[in-house]
Parts: structure tokens; sequence; C-alpha cells
């Protein structure tokens, strides 16, 4: 499962958090180890999950 940095804090977590309408000042406000970066970083590597992927067309023989 991925995590924030070494916090072991997951990052479906933070992305929930945000989904649900937290700003980014309420969930660093709840988990104080947390930081603005490790946020958007979250919400980057979500982003990227979810990115549709170019998949190579097979060619029938």
């Amino acid at each position: 499962m991925p995590c924030i940095r070494d916090l072991r804090f997951p990052v479906a977590t933070v992305v929930a958090m945000v989904a649900d309408g937290m700003s980014f000042e309420q969930v660093l406000a709840e988990h104080p180890d947390l930081e603005d970066a490790d946020i958007r970083e979250a919400l980057r590597y979500a982003a990227e999950a979810v990115t549709e992927r170019e998949l190579p067309l097979r060619t029938s023989a």
C-alpha cells in the first residue's frame, strides 16, 4: 500500500479526506505530521494511478 514518505500514512487516506471535502488546512490540523507537499504528492500519485494507459494493439497472424 503506497504511503506518505516514511510516515506509514496511506496515500488513499489522504486522497479520501480531500475527496470528502476536507481542506488542506483541515487535513494538516488533524494530522500534524503531514505537510502541504505530502497532500499534493498524494493527489498527484492518485491522478497518475488512474491515468489511461495506452496499450499496444495485437495483430493477428
